[in-house]
């Protein structure tokens, strides 16, 4: 239970200063910060764009993508927040999401039908049991 806010705590470490600086101020951070910005203003103008065309005699499609324009920003800019705090929450400790490759099942070998595409199948299932007994000798 947080002691300022009497909500119970989600287990979720606090974001820090210093974890903001760090890991949100990289190049890489700043150019999407930049990219983002860009596109959430281009939301509004494009919102503009339709209202003036509404105005002058457009249809309701014109009225409802005025209104959307805007809305579409401020999804995106939401999704962006969500996507800063996740990055912000993350454990530094651990590795790169999506950096490691996953077999959930041994690939299944058709020897039905046609004997050429049999063959080449044996030879992809060799060639993967070849990857994965090199990946298991190093380690990874």
């Amino acid at each position: 239970m947080s002691p300022l806010t009497g909500v119970p705590s989600t287990g979720v470490p606090p974001v820090t200063v210093g974890a903001v600086f760090s890991r949100l101020l990289t190049p890489k951070w700043v150019l999407l910060h930049l990219v983002v910005a860009a596109l959430f203003v281009a939301t509004f103008f494009l919102g503009y764009w339709q209202l003036s065309k509404a105005e002058a005699g457009g249809g309701a499609v014109n009225w409802s993508y005025a209104l959307q324009w805007p809305l579409y920003g401020f999804m995106g800019l939401g999704f962006y927040v969500k996507m800063c705090l996740d990055e912000v929450r993350r454990d530094p400790d651990e590795d790169e999401p999506g950096s490691d490759l996953v077999l959930y099942q041994r690939p299944r070998i058709d020897t039905t039908g046609d004997p050429e595409l049999a063959a080449y199948n044996a030879h992809l299932a060799e060639l993967n049991e070849r990857a994965l007994r090199q990946r298991a000798e190093h380690g990874r």
